[in-house]
């Protein structure tokens, strides 16, 4: 297998609209930006503990809920609970949503999906705020863009 060099995936142009992807992301999914990113690093890794979580959430602003709310709203779950006696603590993993999720937005970064643009499913296209029509703009101008 070849190895990737950094002009390899300057010549894939994967980080070119990362910024408008993520936006939708976290907006269409209740996150923000740092979880939506930290998500994506505990995807790298799978199988996590909960240092390993506070080992990615360092150079995060602070963010004491961040762990349960993660939790709660089904984006990290249980692996392997710990049993007191040969497991000392639990491992966890990304939930089914959470991947699907980061999966989605790699096969946006790399064009084979495009970013909806029905107002059902995408909450940007409203156009609520002044923000959401320049994002509403820019999801579309990211779809025509078929060199991403």
């Amino acid at each position: 297998m070849k190895r990737l060099d950094a002009r390899d995936i300057k010549d894939m142009n994967l980080l070119k609209h990362y910024r408008i992807i993520r936006k939708w992301a976290s907006k269409n999914n209740g996150l923000t930006d740092a979880e939506l990113e930290l998500l994506i690093y505990l995807d790298c890794i799978d199988l996590f503990t909960k240092k390993d979580f506070e080992a990615g959430v360092y150079t995060f602003s602070w963010n004491n809920r961040r762990w349960s709310k993660l939790i709660q709203n089904d984006w990290i779950k249980v692996w392997r609970n710990r049993n007191r006696t040969t497991q000392k603590y639990n491992i966890y993993t990304l939930s089914f949503k959470g991947k699907q999720l980061i999966s989605r937005m790699y096969r946006i970064m790399l064009g084979h999906d495009d970013i909806p643009v029905s107002e059902r499913r995408n909450k940007l296209i409203a156009g609520n705020t002044y923000t959401d029509k320049v994002m509403a703009t820019a999801i579309y101008n990211v779809n025509k863009d078929k060199n991403r």
